[in-house]
């Protein structure tokens, strides 16, 4: 009988503030309509080997109270059922051998894609919802709706910036603080713009492939611009996914970066600020120059951090609504609140046409929000090469003739926004 099959929650990808609210909240939805809950322990890690024993049962009294913490109460893993049909395969297995007829999921891109493929797979069997969760903001919503845990990292991810500039400043270094975010610049440019540091660069705003002499003058320029002003200090912030972008040829000499068994580039195990920081300390000692540098990685710190209330709210009605839905007959869909409304998003809409993969959202460079993060930046702008006093100031900094200093970081306006243009009433 109906009554008798189970909701399951699962947990997928990276951990981020706010998946207990979701659990939390699911669960006691579906309990008060007299649904038992089972929680998969470690995302799809042991279904997709034909294991059912690690699994949790979900209650009220259990939950309650876990939507304060961060973490997940089920654990999680970034293990993809969708590489592999055997594997796929055995996960509708094993969830039908636990009776679950209806699955939320929580988690990024590749959950979000195994979400889709699971029920698919299933063929009606088993009714699965999504719902997506990551601190790099990069899912398909709509460009104004948040995913669950981001603004969360990027509060506590402005926290340590805030402590990091003061310590800048008091010590006359620069940091180079590297934020997660692979595919885009969400996090980075939201910790950047509202801690106000010196500069932030996002892999949205280079032509690709990128070049890593292109993202070293950007930092030397920021430093030669900040000196000439008396200042040996500043906090860059760095999204991780530049490193992704950047010529491999780029990489082939340098020796900070690790290689495999076949002497091939480890690229996802870059050590990206230990790297940027050579680079700039030698670009600088080109022009006499020198300054103290410190790679920062924080990342980690956010994951797993306690949610702020706005996502503490957010994530438990992610939770109920996911729940009512599937209760209400719903499926196929990744669960958004959109100005306030519950708006399911069909899992087809999720899926990029050209990859068939699903849809990454980036950081609009052509957005106003991202022209004013621009205009506080520390860097070398276009109208720097306008005003020849500021140039002159510049370039006397760098030991250089205007046209010296022209001929070597010019170039690095091509790529900069227009100017912000507001229309008025007139």
């Amino acid at each position: 009988m109906e009554h008798h099959k189970h909701v399951a929650i699962l947990v997928g990808g990276g951990p981020a503030p706010g998946i207990n609210s979701v659990i939390s909240a699911a669960t006691i939805r579906s309990s008060l309509e007299g649904i038992d809950v089972v929680g998969i322990r470690d995302g799809f890690e042991w279904l997709m080997k034909g294991d059912i024993e690690h699994v949790t049962p979900l209650t009220i009294d259990a939950v309650s109270r876990i939507h304060f913490r961060g973490g997940s109460y089920i654990g999680i893993s970034r293990a993809n059922p969708t590489r592999n049909p055997e594997h796929l395969e055995n996960t509708v297995i094993s969830l039908l051998r636990l009776n679950v007829s209806r699955l939320i999921t929580i988690g990024g891109d590749d959950t979000a894609f195994s979400a889709l493929k699971l029920a698919e797979k299933s063929e009606g069997r088993i009714h699965v919802v999504h719902v997506p969760k990551t601190i790099d903001n990069d899912l398909g919503l709509p460009s104004y709706v948040d995913t669950f845990g981001f603004q969360t990292a990027r509060h506590y991810g402005v926290d340590i910036v805030k402590n990091l500039m003061v310590d800048a400043r008091t010590t006359s270094r620069w940091y180079f603080v590297i934020t997660m975010g692979r595919k885009a610049g969400h996090l980075a440019l939201g910790i950047g713009k509202a801690a106000g540091a010196t500069l932030t660069l996002i892999p949205e705003e280079f032509s690709k492939p990128i070049r890593l002499k292109t993202i070293v003058d950007t930092l030397v320029g920021a430093i030669i611009k900040r000196m000439s002003y008396g200042r040996r200090d500043g906090v860059a912030i760095i999204a991780e996914g530049v490193v992704l972008d950047v010529h491999p040829e780029d990489l082939q000499e340098l020796h900070e970066v690790e290689r495999d068994e076949h002497d091939h580039l480890r690229i996802a195990e870059v050590n990206l600020g230990e790297i940027i920081k050579t680079q700039v300390a030698a670009r600088l000692r080109e022009f006499g120059l020198k300054s103290t540098m410190v790679a920062k990685n924080i990342g980690y710190e956010l994951r797993c951090a306690d949610p702020i209330p706005l996502d503490m709210e957010y994530t438990r009605d992610l939770g109920y609504l996911a729940a009512k839905y599937l209760l209400s007959g719903g499926s196929n869909a990744m669960i958004s609140v959109q100005g306030g409304h519950f708006v399911p998003i069909p899992f087809g809409e999720m899926l990029d046409a050209e990859t068939g993969k699903t849809r990454v959202r980036l950081v609009d460079v052509r957005s106003e929000r991202y022209a004013i993060a621009r205009r506080y930046m520390i860097r070398l702008r276009r109208d720097d090469f306008e005003d020849p006093h500021e140039l002159a100031k510049f370039a006397a900094t760098a030991r250089m003739s205007l046209q010296e200093f022209r001929s070597e970081f010019q170039g690095l306006i091509a790529s900069e926004p227009p100017p912000l243009e507001i229309p008025g009433n007139g």
